[in-house]
């Protein structure tokens, strides 16, 4: 994992990965990790020859739960978008670098002020990968505001 720090409450990440995964369980991704019990990742992970999940994983005090869909196991490059707007995000994810299809939003409930994230790779069983991180860069947040619907008084 290889992480930076930051305070902004609006950003997005994107980076360009292209691996080699062979084995069960390799992985490559974004993650955003504030301890153990707070963290989130979404990533590509290999199952077989057939398929693998593209999904992401979302930990909060200590509660994960998982989206996957499976895609061909053929696929070796993924483009991920990570964009935080204060303590939610957006997770989306591209083939091409152009188009990006949204895999998650969620809370993270403690995302209030400094958090940690960035890249990871792993090879959980008795194996390891080439797993390359490329073209990123850290943009104005490119997940707009919902601006269709009046927000509730209370």
């Amino acid at each position: 994992m290889l992480q930076i720090k930051t305070s902004e409450k609006y950003f997005s990440f994107i980076v360009k990965t292209d691996f080699d995964s062979k084995v069960r369980f390799d992985q490559c991704g974004v993650v955003l990790y504030l301890d153990s019990e707070n963290w989130l990742k979404a990533s590509i992970e290999y199952e077989n020859e057939m398929f693998q999940h593209l999904g992401c994983v979302v930990t909060n005090n200590g509660y994960s739960d998982w989206s996957t869909t499976e895609i061909d196991s053929g696929i070796r490059t993924m483009w991920y978008r990570l964009s935080r707007r204060e303590d939610d995000f957006c997770i989306e994810c591209s083939e091409d670098g152009m188009k990006f299809k949204q895999m998650r939003i969620c809370h993270m409930y403690r995302a209030k002020d400094e958090i940690e994230f960035g890249i990871y790779a792993c090879s959980p069983e008795d194996s390891s990968f080439k797993a390359v991180f490329s073209n990123m860069e850290i943009t104005e947040c490119m997940w707009p505001a919902h601006n269709g619907q009046v927000p509730d008084n209370d």
